[in-house]
């Protein structure tokens, strides 16, 4: 990882497209080449609890998929304090992942993300789609509703033009589902 005296990009996927909570000098949507997001971590710390988690994305290694996200350049003096927040906002299972990125500008860097790695103890993994959309509908968390982050992240995708199937669907399963 890059020295605390340089700037540092960090790459959002989920929540930190919509819910970005840190300084940051540049925004510039980015992808991460062969990743896919799924929501396969589970969440009791922000949108479920021990007894009910929640799911949120983590990145899943997909060879022939890549993750559209966010780039947010941090400043040298902002460095230490910014990735010491995210470390605990993070905290549920995911780690540091440094990767490379292509900004929408086409310019290739190195940035830093969070990922939940399969052997944390809240990786819950792929499941049924039901399965999914009932957990995401009836989970809250101190972060608020569950299917309050997934209807955001679908909304922000939708808003820059990003598709991506597997929030799609889940999305759509879980208005179909709520509204019986």
């Amino acid at each position: 990882m890059k020295s605390m005296g340089s700037d540092l990009w960090i790459f959002g996927y989920g929540s930190l497209i919509f819910r970005v909570d840190f300084p940051f000098a540049e925004r510039m949507p980015a992808t991460l080449r062969h990743w896919s997001r799924r929501f396969w971590q589970g969440s009791a710390d922000h949108r479920g609890t021990e007894d009910f988690p929640g799911r949120v994305v983590t990145l899943v290694s997909t060879p022939d998929i890549n993750c559209w996200g966010m780039a947010y350049k941090i400043k040298a003096a902002d460095v230490e304090a910014v990735l010491d927040h995210l470390d605990y906002r993070e905290k549920g299972g995911y780690q540091r992942l440094e990767a490379p990125l292509e900004l929408d500008t086409g310019e290739q860097i190195t940035g830093l993300t969070y990922l939940a790695v399969q052997d944390n103890p809240m990786f819950i993994g792929e499941a049924p789609l039901l399965d999914m959309v009932k957990q995401i509908s009836n989970a809250v968390g101190p972060s608020g509703p569950n299917r309050d982050y997934l209807l955001k992240l679908e909304a922000s995708l939708k808003q820059h033009g990003v598709a991506d199937d597997h929030v799609f669907q889940l999305a759509e399963a879980l208005r179909g589902f709520e509204s019986r």
